[in-house]
């Protein structure tokens, strides 16, 4: 029996104030730009102003770029165009500044945090801020065994929430989300698929690093086999994490619903965060009111899971290498729409000139 209630959160959970969010748009009435000539930034500069309550908007000042990283067993099935056990060099890259990610954070001064969940490695082989919350090495061969136990699920789920407190009171108030791993995506489509009662195929794409047809006939298997396992367990979202999911999805889940809580604003990237975020809705439906879609991957997956949670992405770049590269593109977007609801005036107000009586 699980010492979490999941159900808590719907409780927990409360929509961006309605009454700012009418507030903002009546403000934006009143700019001395018209409305409708920004797009769609300003629909965004209204929904951060329910997120933070705030009429005006406050300007982002303090984003962040979060990775959850694992391994999962299916990479020995070569499901992937990456070695099994490789994420810690994915990792590594991040933390080197040599990465896409870590580049264009650089340039844009936002401070990336790597959170590893399940990587196959010796710890002493990562910082110890980045290790202190792994659960295990390598999740579970989703398609033959749980990718997790009972207690190892609520661990990393546990820890997502932990992660999101910390990043709460640190004062995060924008957090892009995104993973690092391999095999993450076979993983994230069988959540997909499973939730969207759809059949293998039509959730399985070709990766973060394009595989060719015949490891996509693989892929295609493996995700078929681990729908049969997840489809027992669809009425209760953690025990589809433990049987098809792994430690770093559980702790992306945990995030973004804690985060919910919190009130904290989240972009999220590809297909594995976007999994999560299907997950998170169907334990609590106000959650994704807290969260924006960053760019289109073209991973099918993904592209099912969006739709299902009524978000739609802010870029179409096609950018697949993960590790929320394609939702740091995005970021610029929101910071754009946040200092342009904060800082155009308004219209000066009209004065009536009457006659003097002279």
């Amino acid at each position: 029996m699980s010492s979490l209630n999941l159900d808590d959160f719907s409780d927990l959970i409360e929509r961006p104030d309605g009454g700012v969010r009418r507030d903002a748009e009546e403000r934006r009435q009143r700019l001395a730009v018209p409305s409708g000539a920004l797009g769609r930034l300003d629909e965004l500069g209204e929904w951060l102003a329910a997120a933070q309550s705030s009429v005006p908007v406050k300007p982002i000042e303090h984003p962040r770029v979060v990775l959850f990283a694992g391994d999962h067993g299916v990479a020995s099935l070569e499901v992937s165009a990456r070695p099994a056990g490789s994420a810690h060099r994915l990792v590594r890259a991040v933390l080197d500044g040599e990465s896409p990610v870590a580049v264009l954070a650089r340039r844009s001064g936002i401070p990336v945090r790597v959170v590893d969940m399940s990587l196959d490695c010796e710890t002493s082989e990562l910082p110890e801020d980045v290790v202190r919350h792994r659960v295990r090495r390598s999740s579970g061969r989703i398609d033959i065994e749980d990718a997790l136990t009972q207690d190892e699920v609520e661990q990393a789920f546990r820890a997502g929430m932990s992660v999101a407190d910390e990043e709460a009171d640190s004062g995060t108030d924008l957090v892009v989300l995104g993973d690092v791993s391999v095999g993450g995506t076979t993983a994230a489509a069988t959540l997909v698929g499973a939730l969207c009662g759809t059949d293998a195929s039509v959730v399985t794409g070709r990766g973060g690093e394009a595989i060719d047809d015949l490891a996509w006939m693989r892929k295609c298997a493996t995700v078929r086999d681990a729908l049969r396992r997840a489809r027992p367990v669809l009425g209760d979202q953690l025990d589809l994490l433990r049987t098809v999911g792994g430690a770093d999805l559980a702790a992306l889940t945990g995030f973004l619903l804690q985060s919910a809580v919190r009130r904290t604003p989240v972009l999220l990237d590809g297909v594995v965060t976007a999994a999560c975020a299907l997950v998170a809705q169907r334990v609590a439906f106000r959650a994704p009111d807290w969260w924006l879609a960053g760019q289109t991957s073209g991973e099918p997956a993904q592209a099912k899971a969006f739709d299902r949670l009524a978000l739609d992405p802010l870029l179409t770049q096609g950018v697949t290498v993960g590790e929320a590269t394609g939702a740091t593109l995005a970021l610029p977007l929101v910071l754009a729409a946040a200092n342009l609801a904060a800082d155009l005036p308004e219209h000066e107000p009209a004065t009536s000139s009457g006659a003097s009586g002279d």
